[in-house]
């Protein structure tokens, strides 16, 4: 009994700590995802068989502007001075062939973004820069984009330095403090960068042509559709990110930046998998789950938040073979047509999906979009035959439905390893269905909470400046700061600032901070000083309209 329960316990214990991994990859890319964007529509449109390039699916050809910006193009023919070259060889021989965007950008621009954002949510400033550095090494000591190098050297690097800022805490005498700090930055940076260099690199290379073999056999043997086996799955678990960050994307840039799209783009970000389920719930889900899946499927589908089909899945484990099964359809139609995306589409949103598949050609849009209509019926099929067959079971049981589905909100959740937005706003509709009401407390009441947490009572400053404070700072949060920013300016006042930010980067100078509940504590610790409000759902708080109060009152009372 006891070796069983410790087995258990250890299993649990490697399955969360996988899955914080998973998510912690998943935060060094998702601040970024503008780069890869702007990278991949730069691609997209100027390289060789981009929308402008020479062999342009359209005819588009953008001479000799495709030749600069996508590189390549010969210098002294074209004539543009001050543009970087680099040495090339042609059927005529050696020539200075414009370098462009393309290459540069993926070979330094994204991987140095990465490894300062893992830098600083290891060590903050500090972290970053010194990351940056020592990933500099990793970068020209390979001659592959560095993605899984950044990602891993980027974190170690800051660790490393706050590790070496810990033996002399306390100990450097006043006004040597900056000194101290910017040499031992500077000097661990050039060591870790050599390292990377010599080590580091030549490892992450090896390790990235091995995963790329294992890629490369199983489209050589057509086995490619396999991998959603594992990658659905994990993606209920949150262990996907892990994959596909650290190796999808790498992978899938290198065969975009040569053929002009790749299929590893779409295995993990299929839209059609979530949406078939969804769908499903729909017409034959039965209590809150079926209550709550046409909005869900408008967020996962459009807005790209694949994580708000998870619960769903949870709540009938037999449905992760619809997934399964609907991932491997959307694969096999793109492996079989030749549809793949010209850059990640980060969100997996259908306008995103969109955006990345059009480039290569409208024929490839149509592959893309068939291969997600394949995924969606063959998921929503297996699903509807899943939850037709235990519909009885289930409507005998619907009094119970709605604590179930939030059981299995709260078990995604945890396998996430952090609170979430999208599925607070799903637990708060569970709760409506089930004849409950969030954000029962009041502003007063936060006000209280604010007090006691500070142990003092904190007078209520003028809000000029409200924040939504989530994990990442984006999501739902940027969507909830839109509809009480409506709300302000309806109510007639232009002075007052809203906006949204992770909160770990509140600085202290905002008045007034809006996070979920599982987050407020958090804030507190960041924003002692303001007043924070407490809400269930980002989307539609009743407590919007307390704050609009609020805001309206002062302004009259200082008129």
């Amino acid at each position: 009994m006891t070796t069983a329960s410790t087995t258990s316990t250890g299993v649990n214990r490697a399955r969360v700590g996988v899955q914080r991994f998973g998510t912690f990859l998943s935060g060094m890319i998702m601040p970024n995802i503008a780069a890869f964007i702007a990278w991949g529509f730069i691609t997209m449109l100027f390289i060789t068989k981009g929308f402008f390039g020479a062999e342009s699916p359209f005819g588009w050809h953008w001479s000799p502007v495709a030749e600069i910006i996508g590189g390549g193009g010969n210098a002294a023919d074209i004539g543009w001075n001050g543009a970087m070259t680099a040495l090339a060889s042609g059927d005529a021989g050696n020539f200075a062939a414009y370098v462009g965007l393309v290459g540069p950008m993926v070979t330094y621009l994204l991987p140095l973004l990465i490894a300062n954002t893992g830098g600083r949510m290891v060590y903050g400033e500090r972290g970053g820069v010194v990351a940056t550095i020592a990933t500099m090494g990793v970068i020209v000591g390979t001659d592959i984009p560095m993605f899984l190098g950044a990602m891993i050297m980027g974190p170690l690097a800051a660790w490393i330095t706050k590790q070496m800022d810990k033996l002399w805490d306390g100990k450097i005498k006043p006004g040597f403090e900056m000194l101290v700090n910017n040499f031992s930055a500077g000097i661990l940076g050039m060591i870790l960068a050599i390292v990377g260099f010599f080590a580091f690199g030549p490892i992450m290379l090896g390790i990235s042509t091995f995963l790329g073999g294992i890629v490369g056999w199983l489209v050589s043997v057509n086995l490619l559709p396999l991998l959603s086996i594992i990658v659905e799955p994990a993606k209920v678990l949150f262990l996907n990110n892990a994959i596909n960050h650290g190796v999808f994307t790498p992978l899938g840039i290198q065969q975009a930046t040569e053929a002009g799209k790749s299929i590893l783009f779409l295995i993990e970000a299929n839209p059609g998998p979530g949406v078939g389920l969804l769908l499903a719930f729909t017409f034959f889900g039965v209590g809150a789950a079926r209550a709550s899946a046409p909005g869900a499927i408008i967020i996962q589908f459009f807005g790209g938040i694949h994580e708000i089909y998870f619960p769903y899945a949870l709540s009938k484990p037999m449905t992760i073979l619809a997934l399964i099964a609907g991932g491997a359809t959307g694969v096999t139609t793109n492996m079989l047509l030749g549809g793949g995306l010209a850059f990640p589409a980060a969100p997996g949103s259908i306008i995103a999906v969109t955006a990345a598949a059009i480039g290569p050609g409208v024929g490839n849009l149509f592959v893309v979009y068939l291969s997600v209509i394949l995924a969606a019926t063959v998921t929503f099929l297996i699903t509807a035959v899943i939850l037709r067959a235990s519909r009885k079971r289930d409507l005998a049981a619907e009094a119970d439905s709605s604590a179930s589905f939030e059981a299995a909100i709260a078990q995604t959740e945890a396998n996430k390893g952090k609170s979430s937005e999208a599925l607070a706003g799903l637990r708060a509709g569970a709760a409506a269905n089930a004849g409950l009401e969030g954000d029962q407390s009041s502003l007063s009441a936060d006000r209280a909470a604010d007090a006691v947490a500070a142990g003092t009572v904190v007078p209520a400053a003028r809000v000029t400046n409200i924040v939504f404070a989530c994990d990442a700072g984006m999501g739902s949060s940027a969507m909830g700061a839109s509809v009480l920013r409506n709300k302000i300016k309806k109510a007639g006042i232009d002075d007052v600032s809203v906006t949204n930010k992770a909160i770990a980067n509140l600085d202290g100078s905002e008045d007034l901070v809006i996070t979920q509940q599982q987050l407020t504590d958090r804030a507190r610790g960041r924003t002692p000083n303001a007043t924070h409000v407490s809400v269930d759902n980002f989307m539609n708080s009743p407590k919007y309209d307390e704050v609009v109060d609020l805001v309206v009152q002062q302004h009259k009372n200082q008129a």
